[in-house]
């Protein structure tokens, strides 16, 4: 057993000077004097919030280790408060069997150092071809399929993807993007800002218009449906209208999309998929988030080696690496600076919501029971960004230099530190 003092303990929205008395478990006591002979983690000057869950992490292993491992990346996860992550399944070999997923699962019980969950393909190598094995996979304790890095182009196979899932209790998890819209070496957003730059653009019914079938089709299957990285007005406006048919959706925002524009877009690194949009694109997820047509943020942490981000802005890759700032960055902006939201909210929207919606039991709030996944910060600790004290081994990010309050101090995950500052 542990126990946690002098800390201000974020619990049921409010914070509370109160201690934490945990061991490898769970939570077994929250009081404001707790009398234990064992060891103490001593969180003066900082705030205890339950660890964080990112529903969108890219480990790259395997299959694509020089950009990122398993460990490292769970290393950046603990870096950045989290102790849940779900981690995207365009690697190779694809987890799109038992098999594969068999294997796929004793590797990350190995290397990973957070709670790791890993998705299975919705179609056999992401190809829209054919949809996997879900009651098979499934029995693995596998809920949660997603073809991410590609849209499910057939509307004839996203539908019994739909039926199977349903079937299994589990649920799809959608990245939408229909290339209809989208030309060859286009990587930004479509504006008159970007053209001007001279870069081709992808409009945002390229998101939108697959999101808007893929919404249909959840309609007519009664089926459980998540959609990823949510960038365009439009499609925040159709998650909204399906939310009011009680339609059993939900979708997330990323750090990048809340915080930069198309106007921002400097290079390789502000390239990511879907693209930075516009102000009024921005300001719909900002609302759509409030106002619970979004529901939770997200990261889409996306690693790349420093050769392929330097290449040219048509041809380089897509993605930035976020895992590792997204708390400060959102802390600092809309709760220390504009006063928008509360630490509460961004709380919730980073931990409490993704774990239930996700399914998570007893994870993503302090309280007698629960899991003992904490992270520790000092809210008034003031820090720049720098690329080079990232656990990742991407350092690919536009925040780079960037002036942050929200130091994480350490991050205990089942009741063990796995990252201390």
């Amino acid at each position: 057993m542990q126990v946690i003092r002098n800390g201000n303990v974020l619990i049921d929205g409010q914070l509370k000077k109160v201690d934490v008395l945990f061991d490898e478990k769970e939570i077994l006591d929250i009081r404001e004097k707790i009398e234990c002979d064992c060891p103490e983690v001593d969180a003066s000057g900082c705030v205890v919030l339950p660890g964080f869950v990112d529903v969108h992490v890219h480990l790259r292993e395997p299959g694509f280790t020089k950009k990122e491992t398993i460990r490292t990346g769970t290393k950046a996860a603990a870096h950045g408060g989290f102790t849940s992550i779900f981690c995207m399944p365009n690697v190779i070999p694809y987890p799109d069997n038992v098999k594969t997923m068999e294997d796929y699962l004793k590797l990350i019980e190995e290397q990973s150092v957070v709670h790791t969950h890993p998705y299975a393909c919705i179609t056999k190598s992401e190809a829209s071809k054919e949809v996997v094995d879900m009651k098979a996979i499934s029995k693995l304790g596998i809920h949660w399929y997603s073809d991410d890095g590609v849209g499910v182009a057939s509307e004839k196979i996203m539908k019994e993807a739909m039926e199977c899932a349903r079937e299994n209790q589990a649920m799809i998890v959608a990245h939408t993007e229909d290339m209809a819209y989208r030309k060859p070496k286009a990587c930004v957003h479509e504006s008159e800002i970007t053209a001007a730059k001279g870069w081709l653009g992808i409009p945002s019914a390229c998101e939108s218009a697959q999101l808007i079938r893929d919404l249909k089709l959840v309609e007519e299957t009664k089926s459980t449906y998540h959609a990823c990285h949510i960038s365009a007005k439009e499609s925040v406006e159709a998650l909204r209208q399906a939310k009011k048919k009680g339609l059993n959706v939900s979708g997330e925002v990323t750090v990048h999309h809340l915080l930069l524009e198309d106007k921002d877009v400097q290079g390789p690194n502000w390239k990511m998929n879907p693209p930075l949009r516009s102000h009024k694109d921005r300001m719909a997820l900002i609302e759509g988030l409030e106002d619970g047509s979004l529901d939770f943020i997200a990261n889409d942490h996306a690693p790349h080696t420093e050769e392929e981000k330097s290449r040219p802005m048509e041809v380089c890759p897509f993605g930035i690496v976020s895992l590792e700032t997204c708390f400060p960055l959102l802390y600092t902006q809309f709760v220390k600076k504009e006063k928008r939201w509360t630490l509460a909210q961004l709380v919730s929207w980073m931990s409490t919501k993704p774990a239930i919606r996700f399914g998570l039991d007893k994870v993503g709030k302090i309280q007698k029971g629960y899991s003992s996944d904490f992270v520790i910060i000092n809210l008034e600790e003031e820090y720049t960004i720098d690329s080079n004290d990232f656990e990742s081994m991407g350092k690919n990010t536009p925040f780079n230099g960037w002036d942050v309050f929200g130091k994480v101090k350490q991050t205990i995950v089942s009741g063990n530190t796995v990252w201390k500052g």
